[in-house]
């Protein structure tokens, strides 16, 4: 059984850091891209950052050069490091697998950016 397990969120004040955390488990995902999305209260769900399997990444412009997503194979486990945080950065964030058609979610990480 597939499972994706988040962690890393929390509150931070404008400016600052975090680093996300993506646990996947049931089969090994190297073969296969994964990413990290994110749904603000009252928006749509949008991709934030993915990586293939050969490591090739792709970011939207609203986080292009402060996110960077990478993954560790051996661990099963996929990473986002955010930077310089601001508000519009507050959302709940999830992971994201494809498995030949069938989409994995994980229960998602509360990031909250506030003074």
């Amino acid at each position: 059984q597939v499972q994706l397990v988040e962690s890393g969120g929390g509150l931070v004040q404008p400016g600052g850091s975090l680093r996300l955390s993506c646990a996947a488990s049931g089969r090994s995902f190297s073969t296969y891209a994964m990413g990290w999305y994110r749904q603000a209260p009252g928006k749509q769900r949008e991709l934030v950052a993915a990586i293939a399997s050969s490591g090739r990444t792709v970011y939207p412009d609203s986080v292009k050069g402060r996110f960077t997503i990478s993954r560790d194979n051996a661990k099963n486990t996929v990473y986002l490091q955010m930077n310089s945080l601001n508000s519009e950065d507050t959302a709940v964030y999830y992971c994201h697998v494809d498995v030949e058609g069938f989409q994995y979610w994980g229960q998602g990480t509360q990031v909250t950016v506030s003074s």
